[in-house]
């Protein structure tokens, strides 16, 4: 994911520059901090710039943007990465479009945070007031007097970039009056929207589902054993039970075959003895 941040000062692009920074993995790239590394470091593009500084003129676009491409060539940049501070003008704009296109890079999105210039101003002159009454020295670059100047200076030179990048549809716009918090949330929304944000995050979470369910599937199967093993476990008790009543049902066959076998003037002789033997008993009881 590559980015720049667009607005004025004040504007709050530091603070969400550092929030993508911490959630993306990106580095936020700036070019003041460029300058200095690539002196300290005393490459050849650094030693240019030292001169150029050492002599009090203001380093030229081609140098800036030499550092810039020493700088996304190196490995913690691979991720992606943040412009801060470049480009200000159009014709830096340009220039990083070239570099960009010779390196096989994109640049993803433009975001502009749009504020309130009076808005910006009152809060500067309300955060003078409270430093004064804490009987603290208020900072140089940070009164409305100041202020008002950075902000000519940015509708004159930075501000024709929107135009710029509204024509080459990379700029996405956000209200950068909101909370700070609705900001990050706004600017994360309309990133995923355009595919700018990598499905990176999402990957170990699927990964993570996979051994679940691998776990989940052993205890269902195991489940489904239990009742065969039980259906199997019930077999031969079935089997007795029908083995007991086909031994009831011989029973009363040889019960009934027993019957029929006998000849029909015993059942006759036995009716008759029975009769005098109920007589005999009549006879007593009425004595």
């Amino acid at each position: 994911m590559r980015l720049i941040l667009l607005g004025p000062p004040g504007s709050g692009k530091g603070t969400q520059a550092q929030r993508l920074v911490h959630k993306h993995g990106i580095v936020q790239l700036s070019t003041g901090e460029m300058l200095r590394a690539a002196v300290a470091a005393g490459t050849p593009i650094g030693l240019q710039a030292k001169e150029i500084m050492a002599n009090g003129g203001l380093v030229p676009d081609e140098v800036v943007v030499g550092i810039i491409a020493d700088r996304i060539d190196e490995s913690d940049a691979k991720k992606g990465f943040i412009l801060d501070g470049f480009p200000r003008t159009v014709p830096q704009a340009a220039a990083l479009d070239e570099l960009l296109k010779k390196k096989h890079l994109k640049l993803d999105a433009v975001v502009e945070l749009r504020v309130n210039e009076s808005a910006l101003l009152a809060r500067v002159e309300k955060r003078a007031e409270e430093t004064r009454a804490r009987g603290e020295e208020v900072r140089l670059d940070d009164t409305p007097e100041v202020l008002t100047k950075r902000l000519a200076q940015y509708r004159s030179l930075t501000e024709p970039l929107i135009h710029y990048y509204s024509e080459r549809r990379k700029l996405l716009t956000v209200d950068g009056m909101m909370a700070i918090e609705h900001v990050t949330r706004e600017i994360n929304r309309i990133l995923g929207a355009i595919g700018a944000l990598e499905p990176k995050d999402e990957e170990p979470a699927k990964a993570a589902k996979k051994p679940a369910r691998k776990v989940s599937k052993k205890p269902a199967k195991a489940v489904e054993k239990a009742p065969k093993a039980a259906k199997k476990a019930a077999k031969p008790a079935r089997k007795a039970t029908k083995g007991a009543s086909k031994a009831k049902v011989a029973k009363k066959s040889v019960k009934k075959a027993a019957k029929a076998a006998k000849p029909a003037s015993a059942r006759k002789g036995a009716k008759a003895a029975k009769k005098p033997a109920k007589k005999l008993t009549k006879k007593r009881a009425k004595r």
